[in-house]
């Protein structure tokens, strides 16, 4: 049986913004989305793959840039000996405007780079085809990976197919045509049409059913905080012995969720201390869930350590679904503001407002936190 070792990875998404982030941190995620494809090719040449599958979202869109599309063809070009398949996704499907058929892709397109635009099978070896099921438009009607292999013949050819898309058995949405059905990859492996199917659109690294043969590599570098495992790309080998799949670490970003639960200067300093033992902070996203009655005082020591990791991580961010933080001047709050006259009467006055309920008190904690900070800054 003729074998093949080859790089499976996907949803490289080149050109991908995040409104969270500033222009400093999303120049910093622009590169690493680009240093990754070269990490892929040195790793691919490292481990004796002379083939690279993207399956598919290779760009965030078909009109990124011209600078991303040039950088990434340069970067795959930086390892002649690897040749890398592109496969058009749902987010940079094979229409009329597709950037794969654009002067600027067109134009700089190394030899060592191919467009998967057919289900023609493509010869990469003795007795090895390639089968893709590229996205011809953003919204198909059936399912492509299913089309694409259902007149291969079994006559002993390693085959892998390359598809994007969610399988039914991951959809909650079973209406949705575009759906691959797992039980025809099921079939074609089992009668020997198909030896691996290489999918994306599913951005953790995922096994699909019990063959061992039907995997999501998941996206190189993470793009959101619902990702269980990105940040990988997979080793396949194919041989007489049957299919190994290795996944290997390539991404350097993270998104991190935390809760923190807030009664008082312990919690605070608690938080403060887990922010700080972040690792990789310039790389790190984090949202905080907030839960939990503070203090003024404790409420500005808070803001002081947000701030404070604020500008140290590429985004801190709250998550205002399940966050709810009071904010409850006490007499020591009071007390300390040191005013008199009638600004302590105002504070007085918006203390007893505070401790109510409503907008207005809303409203009275916000003026009180807003007191507390300006005669705080005085001093």
């Amino acid at each position: 049986m003729p074998g093949m070792r080859f790089l499976h990875t996907a949803d490289w998404q080149l050109g991908m913004t995040r409104h969270f982030l500033d222009a400093d941190a999303q120049a910093r995620f622009t590169g690493a989305r680009l240093a990754a494809v070269r990490s892929i090719g040195q790793l691919a040449a490292a481990e004796g793959c002379a083939i690279v599958v993207v399956c598919g979202d290779v760009f965030e869109t078909n009109h990124v840039e011209r600078p991303v599309v040039v950088r990434a063809l340069d970067a795959m070009a930086a390892q002649p000996d690897v040749t890398f398949h592109l496969l058009p996704g749902n987010h940079d499907p094979l229409d009329p405007a597709s950037v794969y058929r654009s002067p600027t892709f067109i134009d700089h397109q190394p030899a060592n780079v191919v467009v998967l635009d057919s289900h023609e099978p493509v010869p990469v070896g003795d007795g090895e085809q390639i089968v893709a099921a590229p996205w011809l438009t953003k919204r198909p009607i059936h399912d492509l990976v299913g089309a694409a292999i259902s007149d291969l013949p079994s006559d002993g050819t390693v085959r892998v197919v390359v598809g994007h898309g969610i399988v039914d058995a991951l959809s909650p949405d079973p209406l949705d045509p575009s759906l691959i059905h797992r039980s025809v990859l099921e079939a074609a492996i089992e009668d020997g049409r198909v030896a691996y199917v290489a999918l994306g659109d599913r951005h953790s690294t995922t096994d699909v059913g019990a063959t061992g043969r039907i995997w999501y590599s998941g996206a190189p570098e993470p793009t959101d905080y619902v990702e269980d495992d990105p940040g990988n790309v997979l080793v396949v080998t194919i041989d007489a012995s049957g299919v190994d799949v290795t996944p290997r670490r390539v991404g350097t970003w993270r998104f991190v969720r935390h809760d923190a639960e807030l009664t008082g200067a312990e919690d605070v300093e608690a938080l403060a201390a887990w922010l700080a033992a972040l690792e990789d902070k310039e790389r790190s996203i984090v949202k905080l869930a907030l839960v939990g009655t503070l203090s003024l005082r404790d409420k500005a020591a808070l803001d002081a350590v947000l701030a404070h990791h604020d500008d140290l991580l590429a985004a801190l961010e709250t998550w205002e679904r399940r966050s709810d933080l009071v904010v409850l001047p006490d007499d020591d709050d009071v007390a300390s503001l040191e005013v008199a006259g009638y600004a302590a009467e105002a504070a007085a006055d918006l203390r007893a407002v505070a401790n109510g309920d409503g907008d207005d008190a809303l409203v009275a904690r916000d003026a009180l936190a807003l007191l507390y900070r300006l005669v705080g800054s005085s001093r």
